[in-house]
């Protein structure tokens, strides 16, 4: 499932030595698995603290532990550790911990959503923003709703230009332009609007 490299092991060693509590162990956990934002934590933790749904690696001289949720995202994960001149570094690879885009057979507005969820929004959150999918018509064009920090940002053709419209064509070809629904009306026949109180096809 997950390989933790003979350095890894030693430098997780050396920690808990320090921490100096008795049958104390490190444990893994993935946050926001699935997109683009997921990442991995570390923690130590002592027995009292576990849930008793996670796995367990025994390592030389104390337990690693995973969050059971959090397991298989961690497939095929591995973690070493390369000493360098100001101690080292602790390096997680875990290629499946950011999901997948839906593939071509999932609808255009799915993978839209997708890619703004997975890509878009974590990255203008910073700075209280966020982008929501109106309309996509049958020609490509997404129209999208700027809220939050980006509602009357000045800097919010440039967000749309070089941000979200490079992210969305690049990760979904078929969209030909994108477009800020404050500066246009709604276009002609969309065969997806979002409307108030009605699902999301009506």
């Amino acid at each position: 499932m997950i390989e933790i490299s003979e350095r890894a092991q030693q430098h997780f060693l050396r920690l808990l030595s320090q921490q100096g509590i008795e049958g104390a162990g490190i444990r893994l956990r993935v946050t926001s698995p699935g997109t683009p934002a997921a990442d991995c934590e570390l923690e130590f933790c002592e027995p009292q603290e576990l849930t008793g749904n996670e796995w367990t690696i025994e390592c030389k001289g104390f337990d690693f532990h995973i969050e059971g949720d959090s397991a298989p995202w961690l497939e095929g994960a591995n973690i070493d550790f390369e000493p360098n001149q100001t101690g080292g570094q602790l390096n997680i690879r875990a290629p499946k911990i950011k999901g997948e885009l839906p593939g071509m057979e999932a609808g255009l507005v799915e993978r839209v959503r997708y890619v703004l969820d997975a890509e878009v929004n974590p990255r203008i959150a910073a700075h209280g923003g966020r982008v929501s999918l109106l309309e996509i018509d049958a020609n490509g064009v997404v129209l999208l709703q700027f809220g939050g920090g980006c509602h009357g940002c000045g800097m919010v053709d440039v967000t749309l230009k070089h941000g979200v419209e490079k992210t969305l064509r690049e990760r979904v070809p078929e969209i030909t332009e994108v477009r800020d629904a404050t500066d246009h009306s709604g276009g002609n026949n969309p065969y997806y609007r979002k409307k108030e109180g009605q699902s999301a096809m009506g």
